[in-house]
């Protein structure tokens, strides 16, 4: 009972210190009005508010999930949650756009050790049959922040300038950080690996060099895009050192990306699974600008006409996390990419009937939910010593297909500008996509070799 009760505090835990990270993400949207009233800025400088934090969480997710796996759990947790309480305090304080975007990069930098590090500790402290719940929970907390975060942002905005948004996460920061110290386990490895900063420096430039590329694209000018200055020299240097990045790693005793890890069916399929969902993520971004121009709604009305697809993620996700520890990870996610694709296939209809428009934004809510099935496989498949970097990894993949289906819905829907038909193109491709990914998820472990596996590790 005493354990079962310390595994739901740390479970709290990790909710807040996860939830403080991604309403982060989800408040900047509406206090860019202000910031951009009181700071005098526009255009691409008001983008980067939300672009630098996404690249720097991406940049900090290898080296933080692999000090979380060599250094233990506890200290890597308070260090992320600190220098993301830090980057808040730069971020409150900023009067200029050069220190608030540098603040955001540090907010970014800190988030990526407390959503890898969170996940590892699931799979540390739940046992096999438990951890389905836990991570589900965890995974409710994008569609907890996406509901919450407008509300909050627009009641505090009424009372207080923007910087209040960001200087309420200090103190629930140093909270969180004498919680951590009491409460996580901080238990390292017996034999100490070595850090490989050779592969953490090499992914970082990739995967800094990759968003750089796909941020700078002109959609409306694709082609023109592809070879200019912005873009090019980035896509070259992604191409370049991702072959060099897999012979190094190839090679290393403690590597940052565990090839060998690749090796596994059930790895490789979640890889494609995860870049899929982020590319299925990204859709969520254009559905606003898709209603505008289906019900001619004024776009305030349409960012709260996303309501189906939030709810419906933070209902789905506990809900599928249970399901999980029932019938195992397999049967969700095949089900996650079944509703994806009806949903998906009913908006590329651009369905002018509110009532089928809502419906498919409750479908998409639901098969996005099979995120946590995602770190479940990648909890189960790899030794507790891998369980931070691979989760690091995992959201890599992620966020590469939040980035892709971005920029690549945004080139086809630029390719008719004014028409709604672009949409439908682009979400029709990501059907195609998801049943792809349905036939490859058919090579997943059922439940019963799922647990039988676990007990090999």
């Amino acid at each position: 009972m005493t354990q079962l009760k310390n595994n739901t505090s740390i479970l709290i835990l990790l909710f807040i210190g996860v939830l403080m990270g991604a309403l982060d993400i989800s408040i900047v949207g509406p206090a860019i009005p202000s910031i951009e009233k009181s700071m005098h800025v526009g255009g691409r400088d008001l983008s980067w508010i939300y672009s630098i934090y996404i690249l720097f969480n991406l940049v900090g997710i290898s080296l933080m999930a692999r000090m979380s796996d060599t250094f233990g759990r506890r200290w890597i947790y308070i260090i992320a949650v600190g220098i993301f309480g830090l980057g808040s305090l730069v971020v409150s304080l900023s009067h200029e756009i050069t220190f608030l975007l540098i603040g955001r990069a540090i907010q970014g930098f800190g988030s990526s050790g407390i959503f890898p590090v969170a996940n590892a500790v699931v799979g540390d402290i739940f046992p096999i049959e438990k951890r389905g719940r836990a991570l589900g929970l965890i995974g409710a907390v994008f569609g907890f922040a996406f509901i919450l975060g407008p509300f909050i942002a627009g009641f505090m905005l009424l009372y207080f300038d923007w910087n209040a948004l960001f200087l309420i996460n200090i103190p629930v920061a140093i909270l969180l950080m004498l919680a951590a110290f009491r409460m996580l386990p901080s238990i390292r490895p017996a034999k100490k690996p070595s850090v490989d900063y050779s592969g953490i420096i090499l992914l970082a430039l990739i995967l800094t060099s990759l968003t750089l590329a796909l941020n700078n694209l002109d959609t409306q000018h694709l082609t023109e895009s592809l070879v200019s200055g912005k873009v090019l020299p980035f896509v070259l240097m992604t191409l370049f050192l991702t072959p060099f990045l897999i012979f190094l790693e190839r090679r290393q005793t403690d590597p940052i990306l565990n090839i060998k890890l690749f090796s596994s069916t059930q790895v490789r399929i979640v890889g494609f699974v995860a870049f899929g969902l982020g590319l299925f993520q990204s859709t969520i971004v254009f559905l606003p600008k898709m209603a505008v121009d289906l019900f001619n709604v004024v776009p305030s009305r349409a960012s709260f006409m996303l309501l189906p697809v939030v709810v419906a993620t933070a209902v789905g996700s506990p809900l599928g996390g249970r399901l999980v520890d029932k019938v195992g990870s397999k049967i969700i996610i095949v089900s996650g990419l079944i509703i994806s694709s009806i949903a998906l296939l009913i908006l590329s209809f651009l369905t002018e009937n509110l009532v089928l428009y809502y419906t498919a934004e409750a479908f998409l809510g639901f098969g996005l939910a099979m995120r946590s099935s995602l770190s479940y496989i990648m909890l189960n498949e790899v030794p507790a010593k891998e369980r931070a970097s691979t989760q690091g990894i995992l959201l890599i993949f992620i966020s590469i297909g939040q980035l892709t289906g971005a920029a690549l819905i945004g080139a086809i829907a630029a390719a008719t500008p004014g028409k709604p038909i672009g949409f439908g193109i682009a979400f029709l491709v990501m059907t195609l996509l998801s049943a792809i990914l349905i036939i490859l998820s058919l090579f997943l472990k059922n439940r019963k070799r799922e647990l039988a596996g676990q007990q090999l590790i």
